[in-house]
């Protein structure tokens, strides 16, 4: 059982000690080996010649379990025989003894496709079961079984098969068979049948009748109409470089050889999500891809940042979702390529923002709130503006604890402590803010924020004008009269208030 180790040692582990259960249940993807494990096991029950349960596979038990033809080892196919009649009629055959050796097996594919009544009435046979009846049952949905059925049978989950695992077990194959066949091919061949053996060995079979000869990645890109992997690895590169120019080449390429755009934005995707993968861990178990590929991202990787790859991926998914639903995939995709080809790099925007930051400073003649020199002497404070915009940047992340602080003004410094004031109609929240964990909260920010290590000690004081609330409520009032005194000063004010012997009132005075 390829790629399977964890059912085939519960089994072996099973036979050896006389505990293998009356009923199993093997789900799992297609193709990954359910059907054919429970033939190995009927096998391993009545091989004759089996040595420690391995069968033997030449005797004509062995030979007949293969071909559906021995008399003790019957298959079923669930979808054709779903109904109560077929299991009645199983049910009127279990009471016979088996021909020869200790059991007798049913093997039931797809058995999720049963009817209600049909597993009603394969309830009580699996109850009080026979003692020399095993029944095996394999499904690839196996959330369609009845509970009742569930909590009576064994069940073993398969997984799908790793790509490198179908890749050895498909070279295998080709040098049985005299195939002359590049590596590269059989993980292209690999990595399109998603984990299935039987699929994977359709599309060997092909592919080889395809060739006429050597079986080249080119001919197995050719016949699945497939994109080519290095075709991938050069966009990917493009795009790290930003190049414009190298995206159209590629765009160029992908029209003449006539690749599903749908197809090729799909495996970019994935290709990106390698790219991170590759750049992110050491452990690439989850990267199934040749070495040769693996070395190629490698190389790409190291020439741009987490961030950016994250940026590339967060672009080709929303592109991909246009491309779903685009009337014309291929002029969707080449707006794609070129989008991302001229997005800017994360270092270039944090190059943006520290050049924007630096000329507002200097336009305003103020250092930023992150500068520490404010806070390392006491003559400035009580540092109002700046500890007004250090509450703004805590309300990015923290906008609750940043409530709080609104209410909050900095009163002195000593050594690596910053006293803060709280007016007394906030006390309630002094507990709030004294919490150790808030304490410590505060602490990381204000090292993010001035890096310098500061620690919050809060004390209670019977008012303060420089919190940010307070400062607001300034502010406002500030501005409130400098409207009324524009307002008054005006021209045609005075001469309406002349005219009409009027006052004018603020609308929180006539409210």
């Amino acid at each position: 059982m390829i790629g399977q180790d964890h059912v085939s040692q519960t089994l072996y582990n099973a036979l050896k000690s006389s505990r293998l259960p009356h009923a199993l249940l093997f789900t799992g993807p297609r193709g990954v080996g359910k059907t054919s494990s429970a033939r190995i096991l009927a096998k391993s029950l009545k091989c004759t010649n089996a040595k420690d349960f391995v069968p033997c596979n030449v005797c004509s038990i062995c030979q007949e379990i293969v071909s559906g033809s021995n008399l003790d080892v019957i298959e079923i196919d669930g979808a054709s025989h779903n109904g109560v009649d077929s299991i009645r009629e199983l049910r009127e055959t279990i009471a016979y003894m088996p021909s020869s050796g200790r059991y007798k097996i049913y093997i039931i594919d797809e058995v999720h496709m049963l009817s209600t009544s049909a597993f009603n009435a394969l309830l009580k046979t699996l109850e009080e079961p026979p003692p020399h009846v095993i029944f095996i049952f394999a499904t690839t949905e196996a959330q369609k079984i009845p509970l009742t059925i569930l909590s009576r049978v064994q069940r073993f989950d398969f997984r799908r098969i790793p790509t490198r695992l179908l890749t050895d077990r498909l070279q295998k194959i080709c040098d049985k068979e005299n195939v002359s066949v590049e590596p590269e091919a059989l993980w292209m061949i690999a990595r399109q049948s998603e984990g299935s053996a039987r699929d994977s060995q359709s599309l060997l079979d092909q592919i080889i009748t395809f060739s006429g000869g050597k079986l080249t990645l080119q001919k197995t890109v050719d016949a699945l109409g497939l994109t080519d992997r290095q075709l991938l690895v050069d966009t990917l590169g493009a795009l790290i470089t930003r190049s414009t120019a190298e995206i159209l080449k590629i765009l160029e390429k992908i029209y003449f050889s006539g690749s599903d755009a749908k197809v090729f934005g799909q495996e970019l995707l994935e290709e990106t999500r390698n790219l991170l993968l590759v750049k992110l861990s050491t452990n690439l178990s989850l990267v199934d891809l040749p070495d040769s590929e693996i070395e190629s991202l490698k190389g790409l990787s190291v020439k741009l940042s987490s961030e950016d790859i994250h940026l590339l991926f967060d672009m080709a998914l929303k592109g991909i979702s246009d491309l779903q639903k685009s009337s014309d995939t291929r002029l969707a995709l080449e707006m794609l390529l070129l989008r991302m080809s001229a997005a800017p790099r994360i270092v270039d925007i944090l190059g943006m923002n520290s050049a924007s930051t630096s000329a507002s400073v200097s336009a305003q003649g103020a250092p930023p709130a992150s500068a520490p020199a404010d806070l390392k002497v006491d003559k400035n404070l009580p540092l109002g503006e700046n500890w007004a915009q250090t509450v703004a940047k805590i309300r990015q992340t923290r906008p609750s604890l940043a409530a709080k602080l609104e209410h909050v003004a900095p009163l002195r410094m000593e050594a690596n402590k910053i006293h803060l004031g709280l007016p007394k109609d906030k006390q309630f929240l002094f507990e709030q803010l004294t919490d150790p964990k808030t304490v410590s909260t505060l602490s990381v920010f204000f090292k993010e924020i001035w890096s310098q290590t500061l620690v919050p000690a809060f004390e209670v004081i019977e008012q303060t004008n420089v919190s940010p609330a307070e400062m607001t409520k300034t502010k406002t009032k500030d501005r409130e009269v400098q409207v009324m005194k524009e307002v008054e000063g005006h021209p045609m004010i005075k001469k309406a208030q002349e005219t009409f012997k009027a006052q004018i009132k603020s609308i929180k005075e006539t409210s």
